[in-house]
């Protein structure tokens, strides 16, 4: 003769509920800690600037700039890292890329032909390469002649903090370390101009469009 099992104790079931609840709540935080920030777009929608978010990375590649620029950031690389801050007084332009993405092999020409001009300005064109492979990140700075100094993140948390949902994307913050103008897929010639003089003067401008983009992971 089978026994009839006896119905869950009142304590046991309360404790299953309110584990079945944690869970839900630890997935909804999962999803939430991940989800990317959209405060400079937000900001940059109003035409106000916004302060950048800060990062240090290891350098990949020290690059060359202008004597004058040079000089000012040899320091900030001393030790194999960069940290924006290290930049604070110099407006920075901040390229998301990486060695997979079809954009930014066509982009590439157009930030290194541009960057003089940047430079002259007084502006750093700092790459920021993103969810790579070293040696492939290696490969695409030789075959596009890349000459700027580039740093290196193996995932992808600078860029959800900074609100960036695929790559190219391209960010200007000006002197003060804000953020006051960002161009969203493949960046044109004008487009790095008109980013660059307003992280000069300091003013904000819209979001631009750019070219097509592949999405990030």
């Amino acid at each position: 003769m089978t026994r009839a099992r006896s119905p869950l104790r009142p304590a046991g079931a309360i404790a299953i509920v309110v584990l079945a609840i944690a869970l839900v709540f630890l997935l909804i935080y999962g999803v939430l800690s991940k989800a990317t920030d959209t405060t400079i777009d937000d900001s940059l929608s109003r035409a106000k600037a916004t302060p950048a978010p800060g990062f240090e990375l290891p350098v990949l590649q020290r690059g060359a700039v202008e004597p004058e620029l040079q000089a000012r950031i040899a320091p900030a690389f001393a030790n194999g890292r960069l940290a924006l801050d290290e930049l604070r007084g110099k407006p920075v332009i901040v390229n998301f890329w990486a060695s997979w993405c079809a954009p930014c092999r066509e982009e590439a020409p157009v930030l290194e032909g541009g960057r003089a001009e940047a430079e002259r300005l007084g502006a750093v064109l700092i790459g920021l390469d993103m969810q790579d492979v070293t040696s492939d990140a290696r490969a695409f700075l030789r075959q596009y002649q890349v000459g700027y100094p580039i740093v290196r993140d193996r995932g992808n948390g600078v860029a959800r903090r900074w609100g960036a949902t695929g790559i190219p994307e391209t960010y200007f913050v000006d002197r003060r370390g804000r953020i006051v103008a960002h161009v969203i897929g493949r960046i044109s010639r004008a487009q790095l101009r008109r980013g660059t003089l307003a992280a000069v003067v300091g003013r904000a401008i819209a979001v631009e469009q750019g070219g097509a983009r592949k999405a990030s992971g």
